[in-house]
């Protein structure tokens, strides 16, 4: 495979659109539509989405699902080779368990403005992972704005 066909393929766009494929699922669910996978040398090692709603656990964010995923496919805790892919900023329980996985780079799509990790003033993540941001992050927060649109909807009738 030639160079420049390679470097698409396993582009951050490429695997961010496979976590808002997951996000899909979660909204098909009616679950709010948050995607993540984990990828490890260019493969992907976990796929998961938000399942609060049909676990009836508050910790069941894509993140921890996708977390749990890899671990348990590589057979260790540490997740210092992966790249997490998630469809929004994980929120502080998300980003501390990254934190206690080591995983090694973060990307996520969207901000969270209301619940993202990065509204505590102290640092939260292992201090070698990387963070990336801003890929695909209008597709990523349209689908959860227009969730919550219709969710206003169905409990606002008019």
């Amino acid at each position: 495979m030639d160079k420049q066909v390679s470097n698409k393929l396993f582009s951050d766009e490429y695997f961010m659109n496979e976590a808002l494929k997951e996000a899909r699922k979660a909204l098909a669910k009616g679950e709010i539509p948050i995607g993540a996978i984990v990828v490890s040398n260019r493969t992907i090692i976990a796929r998961a989405h938000n399942l609060t709603e049909t676990l009836h656990d508050v910790t069941a964010h894509a993140e921890m699902q996708a977390i749990t995923a890899a671990a348990s496919f590589l057979g260790g805790k540490y997740l210092t080779e992966c790249v997490m892919y998630v469809t929004l900023e994980p929120c502080v329980m998300c980003a501390a368990a990254a934190a206690w996985a080591q995983i090694g780079k973060i990307v996520y799509a969207a901000e969270d403005e209301k619940r993202g990790y990065r509204l505590i003033a102290y640092p939260i993540l292992h201090p070698k992972t990387k963070i990336e941001s801003g890929i695909m992050a209008s597709d990523c927060s349209k689908i959860i704005k227009d969730f919550f649109k219709s969710r206003r909807k169905l409990s606002d009738p008019e």
